[in-house]
């Protein structure tokens, strides 16, 4: 933690106990060594002074739990649970003790199965069940050494805080406490954002956020025991989400903030009766509404609606649910793709169900502009296609968006303005009536067979019919269209149609986007970047135009054009489309809004702090590791440095910049090319006129690592050592001194992570090809999976 951030929690923590310290009782209940509770004795909790929360053994399931509960007058509700993925409890003899050495252990099988409940680096003297709801164990001078308040479930406290990067988890159900499918995580920004469970910190994931981000870092979510809900750092800035309308914690009111199995981040209040029992909550303040609003509530292939106020989740036309009893777990495809004959449906297979008004978070794999009829067709004939969205675009033009099954984030639209219709595949045979027919029969046929079949028949021949001539007027039209839109581009750059399915802008558009490219993000080698907006200021983009048009710009253009379209990942910058009139040739990418990894580093007065900056560096791992090993074809960036990696609105890294990419095809592992990159953070066989690999890559990624580590570019003239001029050399002088320290002074960083991350750097760097890992591997020794053994000295020249 950064002296910064210290300063903000021991401010933050400093306030609220000067709050809870007011209600707690001046001589806690001391739990003693050799203490011991068990679930079938007498003395199956420890008590707080005022008995409002216990510790203990709690009912699951068939089994038991080990927790903190708020006693309510008829009930009670676990704020804590240690262990929770664990199985419940089911032995009768389990018993929970804090030992003669100050450890706090369940015991199962009558003692022959110990299971540490509190991870402590000393032993604690007694322990203390206190009135705020805060299990703590305390050393012989009364330091808390440890505590549930530092280890949240899925609650918040009075006097509790989330710090920043932390999360709460929901619970599987309101009986089950284990890890649920929804979280909360407090950003380092200051967003407090709601997140379905396996789900990566973007945009598209969240589902409710406080949008409090301001620029600043280590904001914190707290509760007050006056019932204030807030974000604050711990000085002069708090944004309450919830402000109590009155002063002060009267009469016993006990307030938690919890996370609910639905998703749904709430404050509640429990208030006490006249003889001080607890009456069921109160919501005070809920995040959402409606539970339909929570992505992922409902699983794939399913939204969420209402039946009796209650929210429930139906599948979609065409798939069934997994297990009829847990709606919540989603649908599963009906069909299989036995209709399709030569890569097109067999249309006497297949149907088309239609919806009105639903909508879906995932990208489709193709988007054209078409009729509501052509793009109903267009999904029944495509064998690829589960479902089809059709809508207006920003410029209310017909859209069609076609769609791989799962899908995501279904839910129904409610507004007007903006309506749509979907558009899913189902097997007809599945509607068929194969009932016993119990009528007279002529000839081995009853006449309902005969009747049906003659019906089936013949309509099996007019659907046909009809539908072949539909396919071929459509397929007529839009590949007229699509020629004229798009024969000097194919002339020029003979790609394929199927590489042409981003967005195609015209330059006025961009003109217009860009203010006529009046800001300027950044400018390479083939030309600079502007700053845009489409969607009426609404969605930012940076748009790069090539300004050198000669055969490497062009070059340059048709290696990103290729390149990032087929990619798809959290750490690559999205390419959303080009424009490519005349001689002019733009490319639009996402907007990144915190600039690059290079400014970060080495222009900020104040750079990321040590666990940013082994996130970062584990996220352009991840990255590259995509391009080489999980793209349809490898691709190798040629060109990896700290101004080719870019930072979004959540401080994620992403790579950008494919314009030097080389493509492999599938059975090739090495290329000949022409130098490319950077100087500084070239591999050496760039100089030696040798195959170029993907190694290339790890070994610039190496340098990168490096920088990241020191926060210092490879190549720094003005350092008071000479030694220190060449980072690399540098790094391994000190790695073989045994002074890692010098690389990182006056940071609290840890010493096994850092020693591990120069490993990493230090191989990725070696001369050989052959002696550096494989992304892959890399990835898997940054995030401590595999060991890593001490590196030789790199020899090669880094300048």
């Amino acid at each position: 933690m950064t002296s910064n951030s210290l300063v903000t929690v021991l401010l933050l923590l400093a306030m609220l106990f000067i709050s809870e310290a007011a209600q707690q009782p001046s001589s806690p209940i001391q739990i003693k060594l050799g203490s011991k509770i068990s679930p079938k004795s007498d003395s199956s909790s420890w008590s707080s002074p005022s008995s409002k929360f216990k510790f203990g053994f709690y009912e699951q399931g068939d089994g038991f739990a080990i927790g903190i509960w708020l006693v309510g007058r008829d009930y009670i509700t676990v704020v804590w649970t240690a262990n929770r993925d664990d199985s419940p409890v089911t032995s009768s003899n389990a018993t929970l003790s804090l030992d003669e050495n100050g450890k706090l252990l369940l015991r199962t099988n009558d003692g022959r199965k110990e299971k540490l409940i509190a991870n402590t680096t000393s032993s604690a003297t007694y322990a203390s069940m206190l009135d705020s709801g805060n299990f703590v164990l305390s050393n012989h001078s009364g330091h808390v050494i440890w505590e549930s308040f530092q280890n949240p479930t899925d609650t918040l406290l009075g006097g509790q805080v989330l710090l920043s990067e932390h999360q709460l988890f929901s619970s599987l159900s309101e009986t089950d406490r284990s890890t649920g499918r929804f979280r909360l995580k407090m950003q380092v920004d200051g967003n407090l954002v709601l997140y379905p469970l396996n789900s990566d910190d973007i945009r598209a994931n969240e589902y409710w956020s406080s949008a409090t981000a301001d620029g600043h870092f280590n904001y914190c979510l707290y509760v007050n025991t006056t019932g204030e809900l807030s974000i604050g750092n711990g000085s002069f800035f708090r944004s309450p989400l919830y402000y109590p309308s009155s002063k002060g914690n009267q009469n016993g009111i006990i307030y938690r903030a919890t996370i609910d199995a639905n998703g749904i981040f709430k404050l509640y209040s429990h208030t006490p009766d006249k003889n001080g029992k607890l009456n069921e909550p109160d919501m005070m303040w809920s995040a959402l509404k409606n539970p339909c609003e929570v992505k992922g509530f409902c699983g794939l292939n399913s939204f969420c609606t209402f039946f009796d106020d209650q929210p429930n989740c139906i599948c979609l036309p065409g798939s069934d649910y997994v297990d009829f009893d847990k709606k919540t777990l989603g649908c599963l495809n009906n069909y299989s793709d036995g209709g399709c004959i030569g890569g097109k449906v067999n249309v006497t297979h297949y149907g088309i169900a239609k919806m009105e008004n639903i909508m879906w978070q995932d990208i489709g794999y193709m988007e054209a502009s078409m009729s509501v009829e052509e793009c109903n067709n267009s999904c029944l004939i495509d064998c690829n296609c589960g479902a089809a969205l059709f809508k207006k675009d920003d410029r209310e033009n017909d859209v069609c968006m076609k769609q791989k099954l799962p899908l995501r984030y279904v839910r129904r639209v409610d507004y007007e303005d903006d309506p749509t219709t979907a558009f899913f595949k189902v097997d007809t045979s599945k509607t068929r009536n194969d009932s016993i027919d119990e009528h007279p029969r002529v000839d081995g046929l009853s006449k309902n067979d005969l009747m049906r079949t003659l019906v089936l028949v013949f309509g099996t021949v007019i659907f046909s019919c009809v539908s072949i001539s539909i396919s071929c007027l459509y397929i007529f039209k839009i590949r007229f269209l699509k020629y004229k839109r798009l024969r000097k581009i194919k002339g020029q750059f003979g790609l394929a149609d199927e590489e042409l399915t981003l967005r195609v802008f015209s330059y006025n558009e961009l003109k217009k986007a860009t203010n006529s490219f009046k800001e300027e993000l950044g400018k390479g080698s083939f030309g600079a970047v502007y700053r845009g907006a489409l969607n009426k200021g609404r969605k930012l983009i940076a748009v790069k135009r090539l300004e050198k048009f000669f055969e490497e710009g062009e070059r340059e253009f048709l290696a990103e054009m290729q390149a990032i379209s087929r990619t798809n990942h959290k750490n690559l910058v999205r390419l959303i489309g080009y424009c490519a009139e005349d001689s002019r040739r733009l490319l639009v990418y996402e907007y990144m809004s915190n600039g690059s990894l290079a400014d970060l580093l080495f222009k900020k007065a104040n750079p990321p702090c040590w666990e940013e900056r082994v996130r970062i560096a584990i996220d352009v791992a991840k990255g590259i590791h995509y391009l080489h090993e999980e793209c349809k074809k490898t691709i190798i960036h040629c060109d990896v440095k700290p101004q080719n990696i870019l930072m979004d609105d959540f401080w994620t890294a992403k790579i950008s910049d494919f314009g030097l990419a080389k493509l492999l095809m599938p059975d090739q592992t090495r290329t000949f090319t022409g130098i490319r990159g950077t100087r500084g953070y070239l591999a050496p066989e760039w100089q030696q006129n040798t195959p170029i690999t993907v190694k290339a890559d790890i070994y610039s990624y190496g340098i990168v690592l490096l920088e990241i580590i020191c926060c210092r570019r490879n190549l720094e003239v003005h350092v008071p050592n000479a030694e220190e001029i060449v980072l690399s050399y540098w790094v391994y002088k000190c790695f073989a001194g045994r002074e890692l320290g010098k690389l990182v002074v006056g940071e609290d960083v840890d010493r096994r992570t850092l020693e591990k991350m120069v490993k990493v750097g230090l191989w990725c760097i070696q001369d050989e090809p052959v002696l550096r890992p494989s992304m892959k591997s890399v990835v898997l020794m940054l995030e401590g999976i595999t060991d890593i053994s001490a590196p030789p000295c790199p020899t090669s020249s880094s300048m």
